[in-house]
């Protein structure tokens, strides 16, 4: 296939704009410049492309594509929709942003501290100027990245980002392109790499105007959405550009440090070159050209390391991956509920295993699955494995999106954000977890067709059936639903949420600070659980440093026994220490010589020099 050395869509630079439009049926095809309806006929190209070269569409022009003399329709590769899914697209000039970030080269992937956020229930505004303020107080809790949810446009102003229909536009609602950029600048002023989730698995239905293009999606397979986006069938070259164009884009233009890929087990290519491994490859290829750093991340539901195993040794070359399986083995020991797919998970033996393996299955029955699931990833490295105590998906897809903070006591919530920073893996805190945010962070929609919006009420009613939940779910079309998941930022200077804030920056700061915390090498790692007491004890060692992180998940005190050489032993951290106590008579966990009386729901991080 013919390379192209522009992305699909309109590209402005030097006052000319490149246009290329993929329309592989159509007769003709032209762009209509608005408010004028102009139009400027496009010569057909190789390859099911049709191009122009003109100095007519200007930076924030607003224009639509005509195929065949059949209604104006919103260009797909469009950066900007200023009027929502259904309105015409604008040329914007990317190159115009003057980036004040040249000497930034992103940070190291082992020290990525993640904070996933939701740009409209983050901040009042609800929009990228919103972020941009909380910025100080992000570095100042410790964290090191920020985790955006997908900005992609979406029908209406309301959308948790995965219903996108433009993978290549930002959300008008947020501040569009242009503010984006201001955003990821000043992130990289304050030392804050940006990772953005991307969807390239599916499109959402409202204002989705690719087949009207061309095979975009292909009837080979099947997802939870319909038709696979179209990654190997016939037609799947231009398919393929289009969306590694995408990648390309969001770290060019937009100086975007990672992307987040969303379950990409539903991306189907069965291509002798997974699309994955061919957006690595094109990935480094931009790399080399600039000298940054990229990484890539992924969300997989599969347990095989073919997907973060190097592109020279088989694998797709994926540089992390989202690791739900440690999120579900924490939520079952804390106490959560075993239902749903939480339903293969047995708490504390688990939990371990996940510390010890990374992937608890790993080749074993799965009896949710009914089938042998996983293989094991004994060679790769903790910085490949991202784990939390929970993210949008665990809290907003409860069917009342419940956080922590509702279900789970103080010590426990305390408990389990050790769990997570003490791993020898990539941390991530959900946005609000750090100060005990006690909204709820719910499902929310603004479809414009009430149908649509009645099907997803009804899907996501459909939804909970496995988790035998009781009562009925909030409302996803309510605007109530929005604003009750928005953040409450004037807790943080209120008790308990005040403590909690604290305790989360002190224990932040140990991992970084201490090399066997910060390391990622899951060398000298052991995690061994004692499922009678509900205690935990994992050995970590780097060099001359020894960690024991003891755990203590049942609501009892429990003697845990230090291994030998107890003298050299300096305690570092207590989450039962009255430092994080709202109640005076909570005592921190007492030594008698080798013996430690541990608080319950408590853990306490012992270092031997």
């Amino acid at each position: 296939m013919k390379v192209i050395v522009n992305r699909p869509g309109v590209t402005l630079n030097s006052g000319e704009a490149d246009v290329w439009v993929w329309a592989p049926k159509a007769k003709k095809a032209a762009i209509q410049l608005l408010p004028s309806n102009h139009e400027l006929p496009l010569t057909k190209a190789q390859y099911g492309y049709w191009h122009i070269k003109t100095t007519e569409l200007k930076d924030g022009a607003l224009y639509k594509i005509i195929l065949d003399d059949k209604d104006p329709l919103p260009d797909p590769a469009s950066v900007y929709q200023p009027e929502g899914v259904h309105g015409p697209s604008a040329a914007v000039d990317l190159n115009a942003f003057e980036w004040t970030d040249n000497t930034w080269n992103n940070v190291d992937l082992p020290s990525y501290l993640l904070y996933e956020l939701h740009t409209g229930t983050f901040s009042p505004n609800g929009d990228f100027a919103g972020i941009e303020s909380k910025l100080d107080y992000l570095v100042s809790l410790g964290i090191t990245a920020i985790e955006i949810m997908p900005v992609a446009q979406f029908p209406g102003k309301r959308n948790w980002g995965y219903d996108g229909v433009f993978p290549y536009a930002v959300q008008n609602s947020y501040g569009g392109p242009k503010a984006l950029q201001h955003l990821v600048n000043a992130c990289h002023q304050k030392g804050l790499a940006v990772v953005l989730d991307v969807v390239y698995n599916h499109l959402g239905p409202e204002g989705n105007y690719f087949n009207e293009y061309g095979p975009y999606f292909t009837d080979k397979y099947n997802t939870p959405w319909g038709n696979a986006v179209n990654f190997d069938d016939a037609g799947s070259d231009a398919v393929r550009h289009y969306f590694i164009e995408s990648v390309l884009m969001w770290f060019r233009d937009f100086h975007i440090d990672a992307l987040r890929m969303d379950a990409v087990h539903a991306i189907k290519d069965f291509s002798p070159n997974h699309i994955l491994a061919e957006i690595k490859a094109k990935v480094d290829e931009l790399m080399t050209a600039t000298g940054k750093r990229h990484y890539l991340i992924v969300e997989c539901d599969l347990n095989d390391v073919r997907f973060i195993n190097p592109l020279d040794k088989a694998g797709f070359g994926i540089d992390s991956q989202w690791i739900d399986e440690f999120h579900h083995a924490l939520r079952i020991t804390a106490g959560g509920e075993q239902t749903g797919y939480y339903s293969d998970f047995n708490g504390i033996a688990d939990l371990a295993k996940s510390y010890n393996d990374a992937y608890v299955y790993d080749g074993q029955y799965s009896p949710h699955r009914d089938k042998r699931f996983g293989i094991k990833a004994t060679d790769n490295t903790g910085e490949q494995f991202i784990v939390f105590s929970q993210n949008h998906d665990q809290v907003g897809n409860r069917m009342l999106g419940e956080r922590s903070s509702e279900l789970f006591s103080t010590e426990m919530q305390k408990l389990m954000a050790g769990a997570v920073l003490t791993a020898p893996y990539l941390p991530m805190l959900f946005m609000g977890e750090e100060y005990s945010e006690p909204n709820r962070f719910m499902y929310f929609v603004s479809h414009t067709d009430p149908e649509l919006a009645e099907a997803v009420r009804k899907g996501r009613k459909e939804e909970f059936a496995a988790f035998h939940a009781q009562g009925e779910a909030p409302d996803p079309m309510a605007e109530d639903t929005f604003d009750n998941s928005k953040l409450q930022w004037n807790l943080i200077a209120q008790q308990p949420h005040q403590t909690m804030l604290a305790y989360y920056q002190s224990l932040i700061a140990l991992r970084k600070s201490l090399p066997v915390l910060h390391q990622t090498s899951r060398k000298g790692l052991h995690a061994e659980a004692n499922e009678e007491q509900q205690t935990l004890l994992l050995h970590r060692n780097y060099h001359m440093q020894e960690a024991i992180i003891m755990m203590n998940f049942s609501s009892n005190t429990q003697s845990v026994t230090l291994p030998a050489g107890a003298t050299q032993w300096h305690l570092q951290f207590n989450s039962a220490g009255t430092a994080w106590q709202n109640k005076p008579s909570n005592t921190p966990a007492q030594s008698g010589g080798t013996i430690v009386n541990l608080q319950p729901e408590s853990f306490i991080i012992y270092i031997n020099e």
